[in-house]
Order: C-alpha cells, then sequence, then structure tokens
C-alpha cells in the first residue's frame, strides 16, 4: 500500500509541474504577442529614428527576457496583482464560498438564499468554528464559553422517592386537572408547578388544558405544542399522567381552588387540598403562576429539573421547524440569539418608555393612562428611576451599545426572538446599522415553512425558544418566562454562555457621554465578568427557581459533588 500511495503521489506531482509548465507557456506567448504590439505601434506614432531603434535586436532581447521572467515568477508566490489570485500550492484550486463572503443583507434575504447555501453545502459540519476566529483574538473572546465547572445533569432520587411513586401509581382515586393560562413559557413553567403538586396530592394529573389567551386568540391544545407520548413516558414512574377524566369521576363535579397563595409550601398544600381531594376525587385549579414555593426538597426540585428539562418537549412538527432555522443560522458559523422585549404591551406594563421618539412615548404614556391596572408594580417610580434601578427592558441603543463594549463583532449573525417591536423597524435601525447580519424566524423560513403555524403564537414563541436556547450566546434584553427559562435549559445542557445584562448597574455608565469609550468598554467588561452564563448555586439567594439555577439540585460534578453557596 505505501507503494502505490508514493506513485499516486509522484504522479500528481508531475501532473501539476505539468499544467504549471503550460501555464507559464501561456503567459510567455502573452506576453511576447504584447511585445509585438510594442514592436510594431500604429503608424502615426511612427517616428524614424525610433523605428531603427526597435529593430535592434540588443533593444527588444532585454525586454522580452524581462517579461518572460515576469510572467514566469507569476505563478510563483509573487502576486504582483492583489486582484488576481494565485496559489502556492498549484494543486490546490479553492472554491470562494460567495455565501460567506456576501452574508446575508439586513434581514432583506430571501428565504431562497438560505436555501441555496443549504444545497452548496455550508453546512455546520463542514464549517469549523476556527474558520470564523480571523477576526482575531477579541472577536474570538467573544464566541468563548463559560468554565462549566464539570457540571453535568445528576437526577438521582432518594429510594423513599421511589417507594412512593409505587403507591402514587397505584391510586386510582385522585384526580388532578389544572388550567394554565398566559403565553407559552408561562404555560410551561406552570405545567412544572402541576407536575410536582400531583406528586404533592398522589393524584393522576389530567393532561394541562390551555386556556384561550384572550390577547393573541390562541387556541391551542397541549398536544399541539409539546410532545405528548414523550411527556407521559418520561414521568411514568413520577406522576400517572391520564388523558381525561374516567368513567368513574366523570360524573364528579371538580372542587375548583382559585386562590392557592404565593410560594406555597409542599405541608400547605397537603393541608388544604388532600382532604378535599379525598373526598370529591377531582381538584382543579386555576392560576398556578409562582403560586409553588422555589424552596423545596431535594427530590421535588429534582422532578422540577425533570419535567422543565426532559419531559416537556416540544412536538415533531415544531422541533422539526426549529432544527432546521437553527441550522441554517449555524450554516456560517456562530451565532448570537436576543430575545428583545420591546412590544407595546411591555413597555406599557414596565412603566418604561420605548426612547424612540416623542411620538411614542405619548403613544406609551397615553395607554397607560387609560389602563393604569397594567402597570406592574412600584407606579410611585418615575420612568428616569426605573430605568436606573434596572427594571426597564433595553432598547435597541442600549443593546447595540452593551454588545460592542462586550466584544460582540461587526459581523456577528445575530437571531432576534419576540414580538413585534413598537415602531416596527425604526425601533430596530441601531441594530441592524451596527449588526447588518440581523434576522429573526421571518427572515430565514423557506416560502410557506411558517404558514401552518403562523396563527398560532404559542407556535411561533416555542421556534423562538428553540433557535435562542441552541444558540451559541443567547441574551435577553429583559427578564421574563422565556428569558430565565432558556438560562436555566443552557446551564443543564452544559452552561453554554448567556449574557445576563447588568441594567442596575451598567446604565448609569450609559449615560455618562464624558466617559472614554475604551474606559466604558473596560467597565462594562468588568460587570459582565461572571455574568456569562457560568455556574452558579441556587442556593446562594432565596427563592430562586431551580428551572433557572440547576446547581446544586439537578446537577454535580466529579470533583466537588456539588456546588455550594
Amino acid at each position: 500500500m505505501p507503494k502505490s500511495k508514493n506513485t499516486t503521489s509522484t504522479s500528481t506531482v508531475q501532473q501539476c509541474y505539468k499544467s504549471v509548465t503550460s501555464q507559464v507557456l501561456n503567459s510567455l506567448s502573452s506576453s511576447s504577442s504584447s511585445l509585438q504590439s510594442l514592436l510594431h505601434p500604429p503608424m502615426k506614432f511612427t517616428n524614424p529614428s525610433k523605428s531603427k531603434l526597435f529593430k535592434t535586436p540588443r533593444f527588444y532581447f532585454p525586454f522580452l527576457f524581462l517579461f518572460g521572467f515576469l510572467g514566469f515568477f507569476k505563478f510563483y508566490s509573487l502576486d504582483f496583482d492583489p486582484l488576481v489570485p494565485f496559489y502556492p500550492n498549484p494543486c490546490l484550486i479553492p472554491q470562494q464560498d460567495s455565501s460567506i463572503s456576501n452574508g446575508y443583507s439586513n434581514s432583506l434575504l430571501k428565504s431562497g438564499d438560505f436555501e441555496s447555501s443549504i444545497s452548496n453545502g455550508s453546512s455546520t459540519s463542514q464549517l469549523k468554528f476556527g474558520d470564523f476566529e480571523r477576526g482575531g483574538k477579541e472577536e474570538s473572546e467573544f464566541w468563548k464559553q463559560p468554565d462549566g465547572l464539570g457540571f453535568r445533569p445528576c437526577l438521582s432520587f432518594s429510594e423513599e422517592y421511589g417507594k412512593l411513586s409505587g403507591e402514587i401509581m397505584r391510586d386510582r382515586a385522585k384526580y388532578l386537572m389544572v388550567v394554565v393560562s398566559g403565553g407559552m413559557n408561562q404555560q410551561r413553567n406552570q405545567i412544572v408547578d402541576a407536575v410536582v403538586i400531583a406528586r404533592v396530592l398522589g393524584a393522576a394529573l389530567v393532561i394541562p388544558i390551555l386556556q384561550v389567551n384572550v390577547i393573541w386568540g390562541d387556541e391551542s391544545e397541549f398536544s399541539d405544542i409539546f410532545d405528548l407520548d414523550h411527556f407521559k413516558s418520561v414521568l411514568a414512574n413520577d406522576v400517572r399522567i391520564v388523558l381525561s377524566l374516567p368513567s368513574t369521576h366523570l360524573m364528579s363535579r371538580p372542587v375548583e381552588e382559585k386562590h392557592t397563595p404565593l410560594h406555597a409550601s409542599p405541608q400547605w398544600i397537603r393541608a388544604h387540598y388532600s382532604r378535599r381531594l379525598r373526598r370529591d376525587g377531582v381538584l382543579l385549579l386555576r392560576g398556578l403562576d409562582s403560586r409553588l414555593s422555589k424552596d423545596l426538597p431535594s427530590d421535588l426540585q429534582k422532578l422540577r429539573c425533570k419535567v422543565a428539562f426532559h419531559a416537556l418537549r416540544f412536538a415533531p412538527k415544531i422541533l422539526d421547524i426549529g432544527n432546521k432555522l437553527t441550522e441554517r443560522m449555524r450554516s456560517k458559523g456562530p451565532y448570537l440569539a436576543l430575545h428583545l422585549r420591546m412590544e407595546k404591551d411591555v413597555w406599557v406594563r414596565t412603566g418604561c418608555l420605548p426612547g424612540l421618539s416623542h411620538k411614542y412615548d405619548e403613544i406609551i404614556n397615553n395607554e397607560r393612562k387609560l389602563k393604569p391596572e397594567l402597570l406592574t408594580s412600584r407606579s410611585n417610580m418615575t420612568y428616569h428611576d426605573r430605568k436606573l434601578a434596572g427594571l426597564c427592558p433595553l432598547n435597541a441603543f442600549d443593546v447595540v451599545r452593551l454588545l460592542k463594549a462586550l466584544g460582540a463583532p461587526k459581523n456577528a449573525r445575530i437571531f432576534w426572538a419576540g414580538g413585534h417591536p413598537l415602531g416596527g423597524k425604526e425601533a430596530l435601525l441601531p441594530l441592524t446599522k451596527e449588526y447588518p447580519h440581523f434576522y429573526n424566524k421571518e427572515d430565514i423560513a423557506l416560502p410557506g415553512e411558517l404558514e401552518p403555524l403562523a396563527k398560532q403564537a404559542s407556535y411561533m414563541a416555542a421556534i423562538d425558544y428553540i433557535v435562542s436556547e441552541n444558540s451559541d450566546v443567547f441574551m435577553p434584553s429583559h427578564g421574563g418566562n422565556m428569558g430565565h427559562t432558556i438560562q436555566g435549559h443552557r446551564a443543564y445542557a452544559g452552561h453554554k454562555k448567556t449574557i445576563t445584562p447588568n441594567k442596575r448597574h451598567m446604565l448609569r455608565h450609559f449615560l455618562n457621554s464624558s466617559l472614554p469609550q475604551l474606559d466604558f468598554n473596560r467597565i462594562i467588561m468588568d460587570l459582565h465578568h461572571d455574568s456569562l452564563g457560568q455556574p452558579e448555586p441556587r442556593t446562594s439567594k432565596t427563592g430562586r427557581d431551580v428551572t433557572k439555577y440547576p446547581v446544586p439540585e439537578c446537577m454535580c460534578n466529579d470533583l466537588n459533588g456539588h456546588l455550594t453557596a
């Protein structure tokens, strides 16, 4: 075998040598023909004395030699014309990747261009991460992932939990029904709590009912958004999941409970619901948002993680589209996902102003006067005070300044998730100017690809979730259910880089116009040194949700077992 390999190599070298020789000869001949034009210029420039000079061999032979010499060396590393590509290795004829050099132009890219780039083979398997570090250390640093300290998912339940599971699975007398409300991510969190409450009560859980959203008119059912069979299979040893009430309980009038207090403990839930559930057989709960305590026994914390990160998988049709969009974003290298909260209702509810212009600020002020009940909290604070306290979403100007200070390269590919911003394209203009490769799901979807899902807000939110969770870097412009859940999901997946804007401490520097840019960048970098997705124990602060901070209950490492506060 070695012998044949050498033979092939020799053959290749000979072929390359011959091809170079012919190219040189062509060059020499073309040089020679160009010399002929010099030797026989147009008659109107003819000068008798000069004509005599050109006929002298001693004059034109040096020129012939010089042009031949230059033509020969043109093919050997001496690239005299930077516009014409010549390569040191003549056997290597690189294919210029026009899709990389052209990029995707400022959200105006047609879906067909993405289809073309995929069919041409621009896949993540062919493009190595290092190919996109050409911008130098600063550019590659932005994509650098935090040290996860070796933490991995670790859901080992106690023996007592396992013994109790057998009793719960055999029980056929108690059933819990829940109605979950809000947007998709809010519903997701309530489903996690519903499973835990069913476990606490030892009841079977009827598949949660998704309340029709009056704002978006979304009538999706559980199985439209989530993989029902997978949900049941993953939780088969934790909670009995049923599609509907059995015939023995159909005539039972469920006891409806609307007033579960915030952060109720397992003890409170058992004390207030167990007796009624045994008596009536069916308990109906509504409005579970933040009703269950975040400080639970270890086994129940693990169950929360199991539901959030394993059981609640999106339905296959949603997962398929989400993964396709992910691959299109990654086909040109790493990408950043932004969750932008710049919708009209967000500005109204937070008591903040978009800062676009006086016109838009007035729209928000008038809406808030008409519906003061929409303001969520701290109505006595001014907009300026709210912003400095870190209670306002970042607008596009703020996001750009933060990304630039954190070293996001100008050629960074950005996927933005979220609803329609107040002000439309005008609201996004600072971002699209600074970062031209800026897209949402509509930009990268093929024609008609999103059409079957477009009328369902939950479907679209799920696609945003998938593409954002799979990104190399994720940053939310404001808190909220989606940002928190993705932060926890990315931590559980290996602590992928997640930038948490330190709004409370950074915004006063944003307002300091006399601060030099280099100093501003250094301050912002320092403020976010520990806010890039590193392992952070839930127990370091009370009331933290384990689905946002899965360490230490749901993750462990080989070195320390668990990270402690």
